[in-house]
């Protein structure tokens, strides 16, 4: 009987667990549970449900004993930048506020008004970009606004690590995540100490920093007896954009990477951070990823603008029913408009109205958009492939390379119009392949900590052979 592993996929909006297995050196997976993910707001705040994660996680598990697999090993991955604080009961300290919240506003501006740290000094020191919820600038919040919870706080867990913790009592704090928190020296690769003692942080509350493999430990005797499930839980590339990166299946090292859902993550893999002053200018963040490369990348927006719309024509409809994404997108294709808007403008991070923003934008450039939702869609779509193309242009630039091909991985990978159009602005061939990019490479963790495959080139090889790239020039 062959192998079978589990990776937990979880983003801002769904969750799904998904089993992978290998075959003659082809990889399959099966999907073996979905769930629902999103913010809430509770005082005043918006907030994940960590009870809900929790208790989705858990049931995953079992449905996938249910349907008839053992999986050896399984691993989760989530978005970046948010955490809990635990007290000395290991009990979480007030809600779990999520990144798109506005409790960060000003933050970044008050500590250089004090003369405490700029970014600049930050970007030097750890080379992630400029976000106004990076997870440092969240901390600084909880200590302005609930400062009792730094004052108890023994343990700083990201959302992954807990949800480990939750299934085998071990804390751990991942790399690729953790890097992401802008607290991780770029040139240690470990908790920049000196930079958290500066900006007035507790630093006995980070752990150890661990990589991608390392084995947590078995799920605990009261998560094997609800799940039924005997396994050992792995660190995988925990955020999920280092997990996408694991599966692309680049043919050399001269194509930019998309990892394209909620957000698009546009960049490269570099063996040493590049943290100059035009790199901060350009806010190029350096994230931890897989046997320390770095992800060097820009942080594009993404589907969360179609996604909103989406949500928005779809409840002028009658109860029930929905449009689906492709007919969307062929109808956003019906529009040859000669307008683009910012997309990584705040204004687009969490509108009342997206369809309302982005007509708002346009009118302010002088362009009344026709009354058809999918104008507004054809706008962001084309808005979202000219914004790749710049970042193209300018990673050239930073890096000194020239780039011959885009790859795009994760359920972008399925947006035709959006490849056709990254194509065309571009210039570059676009390979577009696999959907499951994150749960893929969450999977290859755990692959190669089992001796499925060698090394990271020799799992790339096998998704290749493995999945339907499709091609756009």
């Amino acid at each position: 009987m062959k192998n079978t592993y589990l990776a937990v996929d979880i983003g801002a909006s769904s969750g799904r667990h998904i089993i992978g297995s290998v075959e003659n050196n082809k990889i399959q997976l099966q999907e073996t549970y979905r769930f629902t993910n999103g913010v809430h707001e509770v005082h005043g705040h918006l907030c994940w449900d960590m009870d809900h994660l929790r208790d989705s996680v858990i049931r995953g598990i079992k449905a996938s004993v249910d349907a008839g697999f053992s999986p050896k090993t399984m691993g989760i991955d989530t978005w970046a930048v948010d955490f809990v604080l635990l007290d000395e009961n290991r009990e979480i300290l007030g809600d779990t506020v999520a990144y798109r919240d506005q409790r960060t506003n000003g933050i970044r501006d008050q500590l250089e008004r004090d003369g405490i740290i700029t970014f600049q000094e930050c970007y030097s020191r750890t080379g992630i970009q400029y976000q106004k919820f990076n997870t440092i600038y969240q901390l600084l919040a909880i200590k302005k606004e609930h400062p009792e919870y730094l004052e108890h706080a023994r343990y700083f867990l990201m959302v992954p690590d807990y949800l480990n913790y939750i299934l085998t009592g071990v804390m751990m704090n991942e790399y690729t995540n953790a890097s992401s928190t802008g607290l991780v020296s770029a040139e240690s690769k470990n908790w920049d100490l000196e930079l958290i003692r500066k900006i007035g942080l507790p630093e006995e509350i980070f752990l150890p920093i661990q990589m991608p493999g390392t084995v947590v430990g078995e799920l605990l005797p009261d998560i094997q007896k609800e799940t039924g499930a005997s396994l050992q839980v792995i660190l995988p590339a925990t955020h999920d954009t280092g997990s996408a990166f694991l599966a692309v299946p680049a043919r050399d090292d001269n194509a930019v990477f998309i990892s394209s859902g909620t957000w698009s993550l546009l960049g490269v893999e570099n063996q040493k951070a590049i943290t100059s002053m035009e790199s901060c200018r350009e806010n190029f963040t350096n994230e931890g990823g897989y046997e320390y490369r770095f992800r060097y990348l820009k942080n594009i927006m993404g589907l969360w603008m179609f996604q909103n719309a989406k949500k928005e024509i779809d409840a002028k409809l009658p109860e029930g029913e929905t449009v689906s994404f492709k007919e969307l997108q062929d109808k956003a294709d019906g529009y040859d408009l000669d307008v683009l808007v910012n997309v990584d403008d705040d204004r687009f991070l969490a509108p009342e109205s997206m369809l309302l923003e982005v007509r708002k934008a346009s009118q302010e450039q002088g362009v009344e958009l026709p009354q058809d939702d999918e104008a507004v869609l054809n706008v962001i779509f084309r808005s979202l492939a000219a914004d790749y193309a710049a970042a193209v242009k300018k990673l050239e630039q930073l890096t000194g390379k020239t780039y011959t091909a885009v790859n795009i991985v994760g359920g972008g990978s399925q947006n035709t119009y959006l490849n056709a159009l990254t194509a065309k602005y571009t210039g570059l061939p676009v390979y577009a392949g696999p959907t499951e990019g994150t749960a893929l490479g969450n999977l290859i963790v755990q692959f190669i900590h089992d001796g499925v495959f060698q090394d990271l080139s020799e799992a790339r090889t096998a998704i290749a052979d493995s999945f339907d790239i499709k091609e756009y020039s």
